[in-house]
């Protein structure tokens, strides 16, 4: 997506959950819509999402979002109206912070710490590799903290991100290259 382009990409990988080899992947391009106004996203990106959906012949058991789920300002971010919409569990799994705030992590791969906003845990800052920035693991449709957290972890291959969102990312760029 390009904050002032016409266009938004969309990319979905499906992986093997044991091996993390990809099984499937699917991309789309759709027509923008919807301003770029952060905190709702879903409105620009979701169509090219929900095109990439419809060409996968083998649907994932979940979808891990580039973006946030409750841990979002209205506590209902990209990855739960995605989950929602696409009749599927997801979490999501974002770069940086929309709300809240978190205690300090061990420098270690696997180090946790909950993110909280206003007195509530929203999500998980989890460090996916050592000495590495965390990523911001929440909730999106039919999913709990602690599976999250399991789930994107086990997605986890000493990168910053979940291999999912690395070959999705790697996919898009290649689908914008060819324009």
């Amino acid at each position: 997506m390009e904050r002032n382009g016409d266009r938004a990409w969309a990319a979905i990988v499906v992986l093997d959950a044991e091996s993390l080899s990809p099984v499937e992947s699917a991309t789309a391009t759709a027509r923008l819509c919807f301003p770029y106004v952060p905190g709702l996203l879903t409105f620009r990106e979701m169509p090219s999402v929900v095109l990439a959906w419809e060409r996968l012949t083998r649907k994932p058991d979940a979808l891990i979002f580039d973006g946030a789920g409750y841990a979002h300002p209205r506590r209902f971010g990209l990855a739960s109206h995605g989950g929602m919409m696409l009749g599927v569990p997801s979490i999501g799994c974002a770069k940086s912070i929309l709300v809240g705030r978190h205690g300090p992590l061990g420098p270690e791969r696997g180090a946790t710490a909950p993110l909280v906003d206003k007195g509530e845990v929203v999500g998980m800052a989890v460090r996916l590799r050592a000495r590495v920035a965390p990523v911001y693991v929440s909730i999106g449709n039919e999913m709990d903290l602690p599976t999250a957290v399991r789930i994107v972890e086990s997605a986890a291959t000493g990168y910053r991100l979940p291999e999912t969102t690395r070959q999705a990312h790697r996919l898009v760029n290649e689908l914008r290259t060819r324009g």
